[in-house]
């Protein structure tokens, strides 16, 4: 375990105001490092900085958003990005930086040209190999080589850092905050009998809330009362208009939650459905539900089966008939239910910061002691703590 205290410099590509994964995942790290002791700076494109709140958040000015992995991804790039980055590099006399997803046009990428000294990056995407990157590899190759210690959330995304650099990394999931997830409030206007929900950009494709409307019906034929709560951010005036007055009556949009209200919201629903149709490498949303003791429903994605391991309902991906069975199977049995959340709880536990931010803290330290790489033992070590819990086969 590492006794000094460290001055960490920490990237995120993505815009801080917009809800995502790897936001999510780099706030709640930067949160644990500092309560051990570290000091950490945070740089990342900010929409409105009015509504800054964390004091160790540096603003590099406002995302533009451009396609990625199937998605819309914020992200700040240019000459005046990278003249933020180097001042803020520069003002901070940090002992290592910690950049996340570098080998997208962001301030990761910006930074780790900047940069002299230890890097540590996380990859968190998983994807198919691109011609986009095979294009631009020139500029990426070297900057994968700069790369002291390379991290990745799952087994996916090394996989897919394997395809496109030919380069291994350790294998450190997505930590969540465990704690807060124990307590059981809810909503009682949200706690009825059958209620199911989802939580993202409904209006993105593959996050697949399309495949569960689409189910609706089917479900509705056992269920007639069952409700679906929608949570995140869009259109949901312009979405309802697409949809028929039959299916209009089992939803309900809560719009974007608080980190509050959406503790309350998984202690408020049987069961919480993932239907992603691709593009994923972890789900922290799926780990936040587990550790609320709530059965979770998801496509059968590599990622989504390597999380759950074994204690989620798997479905067959994009298809509407299959989710309703499985949501319909879990409706009438509430015994399976229940042994899905305990289950689920329990494997939650290898997910939390504690155990987490320790691996993250052992990478930092083989970084600055100048390992240009990871051994095969140390990553071995990781994906075996993973294998043991029940999942990563």
């Amino acid at each position: 375990m590492m006794t000094k205290s460290l001055k960490i410099g920490m990237v995120c590509p993505y815009g801080w105001d917009t809800p995502g994964g790897v936001q999510i995942h780099i706030k709640e790290l930067a949160e644990y490092l500092i309560a051990l002791g570290h000091e950490v700076s945070v740089l990342a494109p900010v929409s409105d900085e009015s509504v800054l709140t964390e004091p160790w958040l540096v603003s590099a000015g406002r995302p533009i958003p451009i396609p990625f992995n199937g998605a819309v991804a914020r992200i700040l790039f240019g000459p005046l990005a990278s003249s933020r980055v180097k001042q803020w590099i520069s003002a901070n006399n940090f002992d290592l930086l910690h950049v996340h997803e570098p080998v997208i046009p962001s301030l990761s990428l910006l930074s780790c040209w900047a940069v002299q000294g230890p890097v540590v990056a996380t990859f968190h995407a998983a994807s198919p190999k691109q011609k986009a990157l095979y294009a631009v590899g020139p500029i990426l190759d070297p900057v994968i080589e700069k790369i002291t210690a390379k991290i990745a959330v799952s087994e996916m995304a090394r996989a897919t850092l394997k395809d496109h650099f030919d380069t291994e990394a350790v294998v450190i999931p997505n930590g969540i905050d465990t704690k807060k997830f124990r307590d059981q409030s809810f909503k009682t206007e949200w706690k009825l009998p059958q209620t199911i929900g989802f939580i993202g950009r409904f209006e993105e494709p593959r996050k697949g809330l399309q495949v569960l409307i689409s189910a609706i019906p089917i479900i509705a034929t056992r269920y007639p009362n069952f409700r679906l709560l929608v949570a995140g951010p869009g259109d949901a005036d312009s979405f309802s208009k697409k949809l028929p007055i039959e299916v209009l009556r089992h939803l309900v949009f809560l719009g974007r939650l608080s980190e509050e209200d959406k503790v309350k919201f998984f202690h408020s629903i049987d069961m919480y459905v993932a239907p992603n149709t691709g593009g994923e490498s972890f789900g922290i949303i799926l780990a936040e539900a587990m550790a609320s003791q709530t059965a979770v429903v998801a496509s059968d994605l590599q990622a989504f089966s390597d999380l759950l391991g074994g204690t989620g309902a798997l479905f067959a991906s994009e298809d509407s008939a299959d989710l309703a069975r499985v949501i319909i199977e879990l409706f009438d049995d509430e015994n399976l239910r229940s042994q899905l959340a305990l289950s689920g709880y329990e494997r939650s536990q290898s997910f939390a910061w504690e155990s987490v931010a320790q691996e993250v803290l052992a990478v930092y330290e083989m970084a600055l002691v100048g390992n240009s790489g990871i051994s095969l033992e140390s990553e071995s070590r990781v994906w075996n703590r993973l294998r043991n819990t029940g999942g990563g086969e």
